[in-house]
């Protein structure tokens, strides 16, 4: 393969560095993939296609109103990570969640934070995520983001940065692990002796942290994986995690909660109890007589079986308070306010426009600045200033001025890039990364992530949703290797 001529000048490349030289920890890679002719090349890519087909890695975007399920994109040129830079990643992804959980205990009991003066309580009485229903509830452990997804970026200075958490419920593990399968499928040869760091452990750590929770005294708790249905865009995952750990995957209506706030599974045998949820249902709809009375995806009583220590729930209702891109702001004050400790991992500089002075800055500097709104995901509802239209700029700055709590301004990083095979070769594209966080009686964090790149030449937006797809992601042991 002929991969002489590729280069990424303008940005930090992962695997390529100056001079065109492969980095420490992707020389293995590289040197195997230029050894790959087009024909080899070719039928190996065919293998990878194959392979995320018959695992059916699928996922759904809403907007295309197509009803149908697509395949998830997946490049076979692995993003590769030096394990000793990885090591200090790691500690700073933990600190961090560990500062989040201690926040979300705090605002939901004593609100030490907000009276201290660390952080507005003009933002928690806005809060679109603070949740009313969970005030004086102290899950197991004080913890109640249970799994953590925090979106991870390297600028052009090679500097790793905290884009965003994901608190409520984080997605694409399962595409994680199953990148990895279809990478040891197509080149096993690879994974002999390069050094590479095993992922496979996740669903068993996910069970190990589910079952930690367990009201139950039992050495087996019955654990379920609570689904809004097939036609959510994460469903392949909720199966897939489900089946992984030996779960029942349930929907609502499958569970009911008795007169002793008991949570049961509704079972061909009849009804057995239930110990542990990992809820992939969205908090307005888990309850119908706690939130939402027309839901028809939750459980009526299960805030109360909750409340009454009858059943854990992962992640806890109300965890989507510190799920919040204003709230983000303040993830470095949090850290030092319960740790009193500085801050591991680097926030993106973020302008927050509540603030009357941080917001006319947003508003004058729109043509430079990246605009997110506080409780989106999925790359909706953005503003990319550099590549925005003066119509698209108006239009945002009359939404900040309308609602200024709800948006945030950041720089537009020059996002670190990947080689990647496109329809004329190979060619560097945009890419973040995704780490999942464990917490329970220990702390787990994924060796590595979910690598997801930006299939269209030049584009920021890495987001499946909007097109985008993923890689195996590599912690390479250099010394190994």
């Amino acid at each position: 393969m002929n991969l002489e001529n590729y280069e990424s000048k303008e940005f930090f490349d992962e695997l390529i560095g100056k001079g065109g030289r492969p980095r420490v920890a992707s020389r293995a890679v590289w040197k195997y993939l230029k050894s790959l002719d087009e024909n080899e090349l070719g039928e190996r890519r065919s293998a990878c296609d194959l392979a995320a087909l018959v695992a059916g890695i699928t996922f759904r975007v809403y907007f295309e109103d197509t009803g149908v399920d697509r395949a998830m994109p997946f490049d076979l040129i692995p993003r590769v990570i030096a394990l000793k830079e990885w090591e200090t990643i790691e500690a700073g992804l933990k600190q961090r969640v560990k500062a989040l959980n201690c926040f979300i205990e705090d605002l939901y009991n004593d609100q030490d934070i907000v009276r201290d003066g660390v952080f507005p309580a003009e933002l928690l009485e806005n809060s679109e995520n603070f949740q009313e229903q969970c005030r004086g509830i102290s899950p197991p452990l004080g913890i109640w983001a249970h799994i953590c997804g925090s979106d991870l970026v390297r600028d052009g200075d090679g500097t790793v940065y905290v884009l965003e958490d994901n608190l409520r419920i984080p997605s694409g593990v399962s595409y994680m692990l199953e990148n990895r399968q279809v990478m040891k499928r197509v080149f096993p040869e690879l994974f002999e002796d390069s050094g590479i760091q095993p992922v496979d452990d996740y669903p068993s750590q996910l069970y190990d942290t589910l079952a930690s929770l367990s009201p139950s005294p039992s050495d087996y708790p019955s654990v379920v994986v609570l689904t809004p249905g097939m036609y959510n865009s994460a469903y392949f995952e909720h199966a897939y995690l489900a089946q992984q750990m030996g779960a029942s995957l349930v929907e609502g209506r499958d569970l009911v909660v008795d007169n002793s706030d008991r949570v049961f599974m509704r079972t061909i045998s009849g009804l057995e109890p239930v110990d542990v949820i990992y809820r992939r249902v969205d908090d307005d709809f888990i309850d119908p007589e706690a939130f939402r009375e027309d839901s028809m995806l939750g459980v009526p009583g299960l805030m109360r079986a909750w409340r009454s220590g009858n059943v854990a729930l992962a992640n806890a209702p109300g965890a989507g308070v510190a799920d919040d891109k204003v709230v983000y702001a303040y993830v470095p004050e949090i850290i030092r306010y319960y740790l009193n400790e500085s801050p591991k991992l680097d926030n993106v500089p973020t302008w927050k426009c509540q603030n009357p002075d941080e917001m006319a800055y947003v508003i004058d500097h729109l043509d430079e600045l990246v605009i997110k709104p506080a409780n989106e995901s999925g790359g909706y509802g953005m503003l990319i200033g550099p590549r925005s239209t003066k119509k698209e700029r108006d239009k945002f700055a009359r939404l900040i001025r309308k609602d200024p709590r709800n948006y945030i301004g950041q720089p537009t990083l020059s996002l670190s890039t990947c080689p990647t095979f496109v329809q004329n070769g190979v060619a560097p594209r945009h890419i973040d990364l995704r780490p999942f966080v464990l917490s329970g009686l220990q702390t787990y964090v994924t060796n590595g992530g979910l690598t997801r790149v930006a299939l269209k030449a030049g584009s920021l937006v890495v987001n499946s949703s909007q097109g985008g797809g993923s890689k195996d992601t590599w912690i390479v042991d250099t010394e190994v290797s």
